[in-house]
């Protein structure tokens, strides 16, 4: 999945930038951090683990 989409989805279901980790993005909704690896391609397991885990659609 490219990172992009990701990012997207999340933006989507309220989720913010906060701020660059050294590798990652952090995104945050209230109290909840998700870091976003900072590539052009999210491994696809991972992806799929953070769409399921933060129940996104």
């Amino acid at each position: 999945m490219k990172t992009k989409d990701l990012i997207k989805l999340l933006e989507k279901n309220g989720w913010r930038f906060e701020r660059h980790g050294a590798n990652h993005d952090i995104y945050t909704k209230g109290d909840q951090t998700e870091p976003v690896v900072r590539h052009k391609e999210t491994d696809e397991r991972l992806a799929k683990a953070i769409i399921r885990r933060r129940g996104l659609k």
